[in-house]
């Protein structure tokens, strides 16, 4: 299933909110349907037919299913290890979205660039 332009037009808005001038660290890869953002060759978040994708971490998963509405993602019928989505019904949760965000941000900028 293809995204929806307009969710990941609301994903670039919290990047750029979120990431001010680092957005220039930021490229897009197509994956899972849809489009993934890396942070300096590491994957961040994306959009995909159901909604939006944040890169956590395992140790950071249970702090991010705390938010409201946020799941588990499960592309195979499993829960992908420190991956969260949160569905396109429920993007009016900016909380959840900036919150699961921040956690990705702060996940991802503890690896080494690719």
């Amino acid at each position: 299933m293809a995204h929806d332009p307009g969710v990941e037009t609301l994903m670039r808005a919290d990047l750029d909110a979120a990431l001010g001038p680092r957005c220039a660290e930021l490229s897009d890869r197509r994956m899972f349907g849809g489009i993934c953002v890396l942070l300096n060759g590491n994957m961040l978040c994306g959009v995909h037919g159901r909604g939006l994708m944040y890169r956590v971490g395992k140790d950071q998963a249970d702090q991010a299913l705390a938010f409201e509405r946020a799941q588990p993602m499960t592309f195979t019928g499993r829960p992908m290890g420190g991956m969260i989505e949160l569905y396109a019904d429920d993007l009016a949760h900016t909380d959840t979205r900036t919150g699961l965000l921040r956690l990705a941000l702060d996940f991802v900028d503890a690896l080494p660039p690719k």
